[in-house]
Protein backbone atom coordinates (compact mmCIF):
# COMPACT_ATOMS: atom_id res chain seq x y z
CA UNK A 1 0.00 0.00 0.00
CA UNK A 2 3.07 2.54 1.00
CA UNK A 3 4.29 1.75 -2.67
CA UNK A 4 1.00 2.07 -4.16
CA UNK A 5 0.90 5.52 -2.43
CA UNK A 6 4.40 6.23 -3.12
CA UNK A 7 3.91 5.80 -7.08
CA UNK A 8 0.66 7.40 -6.77
CA UNK A 9 2.78 10.95 -5.22
CA UNK A 10 5.27 10.15 -7.78
CA UNK A 11 2.66 10.82 -11.02
CA UNK A 12 1.46 13.75 -9.93
CA UNK A 13 4.97 15.62 -9.39
CA UNK A 14 6.65 17.51 -12.08
CA UNK A 15 9.00 15.64 -14.25
CA UNK A 16 12.37 17.09 -12.98
CA UNK A 17 11.44 15.86 -9.35
CA UNK A 18 10.16 12.62 -10.20
CA UNK A 19 13.93 11.50 -12.20
CA UNK A 20 15.20 12.92 -9.53
CA UNK A 21 13.41 10.64 -7.17
CA UNK A 22 13.65 7.47 -9.43
CA UNK A 23 17.74 7.52 -9.08
CA UNK A 24 17.45 8.06 -5.40
CA UNK A 25 15.00 5.12 -5.30
CA UNK A 26 17.67 3.21 -7.72
CA UNK A 27 19.92 4.26 -5.05
CA UNK A 28 18.51 3.03 -1.97
CA UNK A 29 17.98 -0.55 -0.46
CA UNK A 30 15.57 -2.24 0.97
CA UNK A 31 15.99 -3.89 4.34
CA UNK A 32 14.56 -7.52 4.78
CA UNK A 33 15.30 -9.62 7.94
CA UNK A 34 16.11 -13.18 6.59
CA UNK A 35 15.15 -15.12 9.48
CA UNK A 36 15.85 -18.71 7.43
CA UNK A 37 19.98 -17.87 7.28
CA UNK A 38 20.56 -16.34 10.48
CA UNK A 39 18.87 -17.64 13.90
CA UNK A 40 19.68 -13.46 15.15
CA UNK A 41 17.65 -12.83 12.80
CA UNK A 42 19.91 -10.71 11.11
CA UNK A 43 19.25 -8.10 8.60
CA UNK A 44 19.74 -8.08 4.96
CA UNK A 45 20.07 -5.88 2.18
CA UNK A 46 18.63 -6.53 -0.76
CA UNK A 47 19.06 -4.24 -4.08
CA UNK A 48 15.93 -3.64 -6.55
CA UNK A 49 15.74 -5.95 -9.55
CA UNK A 50 17.18 -3.22 -11.80
CA UNK A 51 19.75 -2.42 -9.64
CA UNK A 52 20.70 -6.87 -9.61
CA UNK A 53 20.82 -7.36 -13.04
CA UNK A 54 22.86 -4.22 -14.13
CA UNK A 55 25.38 -5.42 -11.26
CA UNK A 56 25.41 -8.60 -12.42
CA UNK A 57 26.06 -7.19 -16.16
CA UNK A 58 29.37 -5.24 -14.69
CA UNK A 59 30.80 -8.31 -12.79
CA UNK A 60 30.24 -10.05 -15.81
CA UNK A 61 31.85 -7.58 -18.00
CA UNK A 62 35.04 -7.34 -15.34
CA UNK A 63 34.97 -10.72 -14.88
CA UNK A 64 34.90 -11.16 -19.30
CA UNK A 65 37.69 -8.44 -19.24
CA UNK A 66 40.52 -10.40 -16.09
CA UNK A 67 39.70 -13.39 -18.47
CA UNK A 68 40.54 -11.32 -21.53
CA UNK A 69 43.70 -9.95 -19.80
CA UNK A 70 44.80 -13.12 -18.27
CA UNK A 71 44.24 -14.98 -21.48
CA UNK A 72 46.41 -12.08 -23.30
CA UNK A 73 49.04 -12.34 -20.69
CA UNK A 74 49.39 -16.15 -20.91
CA UNK A 75 49.23 -15.93 -25.14
CA UNK A 76 51.67 -13.51 -24.82
CA UNK A 77 54.21 -15.51 -22.50
CA UNK A 78 53.79 -17.90 -24.14
CA UNK A 79 54.05 -16.55 -27.44
CA UNK A 80 58.01 -14.83 -26.12
CA UNK A 81 58.71 -18.81 -25.24
CA UNK A 82 57.85 -19.80 -28.59
CA UNK A 83 60.09 -17.15 -30.27
CA UNK A 84 62.54 -18.02 -27.53
CA UNK A 85 62.64 -22.12 -28.56
CA UNK A 86 62.39 -21.31 -32.26
CA UNK A 87 65.94 -19.01 -31.94
CA UNK A 88 67.18 -21.31 -29.73
CA UNK A 89 66.62 -24.85 -31.83
CA UNK A 90 68.00 -22.22 -35.25
CA UNK A 91 71.01 -21.69 -33.25
CA UNK A 92 71.58 -25.49 -32.13
CA UNK A 93 70.54 -26.49 -35.61
CA UNK A 94 73.40 -23.66 -36.90
CA UNK A 95 75.44 -25.55 -34.74
CA UNK A 96 74.96 -29.22 -35.48
CA UNK A 97 75.25 -27.72 -39.60
CA UNK A 98 78.91 -26.29 -38.33
CA UNK A 99 80.09 -29.51 -36.78
CA UNK A 100 79.07 -31.58 -39.45
CA UNK A 101 80.65 -29.45 -42.10
CA UNK A 102 84.17 -29.09 -39.65
CA UNK A 103 83.73 -33.15 -39.56
CA UNK A 104 83.01 -33.42 -43.60
CA UNK A 105 86.17 -30.51 -43.92
CA UNK A 106 88.36 -32.84 -41.46
CA UNK A 107 87.12 -36.42 -43.30
CA UNK A 108 88.06 -34.46 -47.03
CA UNK A 109 91.70 -33.47 -45.25
CA UNK A 110 92.22 -36.42 -44.01
CA UNK A 111 92.06 -38.42 -47.34
CA UNK A 112 94.07 -35.88 -49.51
CA UNK A 113 96.87 -36.37 -46.85
CA UNK A 114 96.62 -40.16 -46.82
CA UNK A 115 96.36 -39.92 -50.61
CA UNK A 116 99.13 -37.70 -51.07
CA UNK A 117 101.31 -39.94 -48.93
CA UNK A 118 100.34 -42.58 -50.72
CA UNK A 119 100.93 -40.35 -54.26
CA UNK A 120 104.35 -39.66 -52.29
CA UNK A 121 105.36 -43.32 -51.30
CA UNK A 122 104.92 -44.84 -55.34
CA UNK A 123 106.88 -41.88 -56.38
CA UNK A 124 109.65 -43.05 -54.03
CA UNK A 125 109.45 -46.46 -54.67
CA UNK A 126 109.19 -45.65 -58.19
CA UNK A 127 112.36 -43.36 -57.86
CA UNK A 128 114.06 -46.23 -55.88
CA UNK A 129 113.62 -48.61 -58.72
CA UNK A 130 114.74 -46.38 -60.86
CA UNK A 131 118.06 -45.96 -59.03
CA UNK A 132 118.63 -49.38 -58.52
CA UNK A 133 117.94 -49.68 -62.24
CA UNK A 134 120.29 -47.50 -63.06
CA UNK A 135 122.88 -49.11 -60.18
CA UNK A 136 122.75 -52.44 -61.34
CA UNK A 137 123.34 -51.04 -64.95
CA UNK A 138 126.39 -49.02 -63.98
CA UNK A 139 127.33 -52.03 -61.95
CA UNK A 140 127.10 -54.24 -64.87
CA UNK A 141 128.98 -51.90 -67.40
CA UNK A 142 131.70 -51.39 -65.03
CA UNK A 143 132.04 -55.04 -64.54
CA UNK A 144 132.20 -55.76 -68.12
CA UNK A 145 134.14 -53.13 -68.95
CA UNK A 146 136.72 -54.69 -66.39
CA UNK A 147 136.02 -57.87 -67.08
CA UNK A 148 137.28 -56.87 -70.54
CA UNK A 149 139.73 -54.89 -69.32
CA UNK A 150 143.00 -57.27 -70.80
CA UNK A 151 140.78 -57.87 -73.82
CA UNK A 152 141.84 -54.94 -76.09
CA UNK A 153 145.55 -54.21 -76.25
CA UNK A 154 146.87 -51.94 -78.77
CA UNK A 155 149.49 -49.37 -79.72
CA UNK A 156 150.21 -46.53 -81.91
CA UNK A 157 153.94 -44.91 -83.67
CA UNK A 158 153.69 -41.65 -85.17
CA UNK A 159 156.53 -40.76 -88.16
CA UNK A 160 156.71 -37.67 -89.92
CA UNK A 161 153.95 -37.68 -92.14
CA UNK A 162 151.88 -41.41 -90.69
CA UNK A 163 150.29 -42.93 -88.32
CA UNK A 164 150.69 -46.56 -87.57
CA UNK A 165 148.21 -48.64 -85.59
CA UNK A 166 147.96 -51.92 -84.35
CA UNK A 167 144.64 -53.13 -82.07
CA UNK A 168 144.52 -56.70 -80.73
CA UNK A 169 141.66 -57.80 -79.41
CA UNK A 170 141.09 -61.79 -77.73
CA UNK A 171 137.66 -63.14 -77.56
CA UNK A 172 137.84 -66.36 -75.80
CA UNK A 173 140.77 -67.90 -77.56
CA UNK A 174 140.19 -65.82 -81.03
CA UNK A 175 142.42 -63.18 -81.48
CA UNK A 176 141.96 -60.52 -83.87
CA UNK A 177 144.66 -58.27 -85.15
CA UNK A 178 143.72 -55.10 -86.80
CA UNK A 179 147.13 -52.25 -88.26
CA UNK A 180 146.71 -49.80 -90.44
CA UNK A 181 148.51 -46.75 -91.29
CA UNK A 182 146.57 -43.50 -91.91
CA UNK A 183 148.93 -40.60 -93.86
CA UNK A 184 148.27 -36.94 -92.64
CA UNK A 185 147.92 -34.29 -95.30
CA UNK A 186 150.76 -32.18 -95.25
CA UNK A 187 150.62 -28.55 -96.73
CA UNK A 188 153.43 -26.91 -98.36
Amino acid sequence: MGSQCCKANQNKEPKGRKELKKGVQFRETIIKYDAKKSKKGAMKKVAPADMVQASTKIQAWWRGTLLRRTLLHATLRAWVIQCWWRQTRARQLEKKKWEALELYKRQIWAAVRLQSWVRMWLTRQRYHAMLNAVRSIQNCWHGHICQFHDIFQGSYELTGSHLQLQLDIFLGSQVCRITDCIPFPIKN
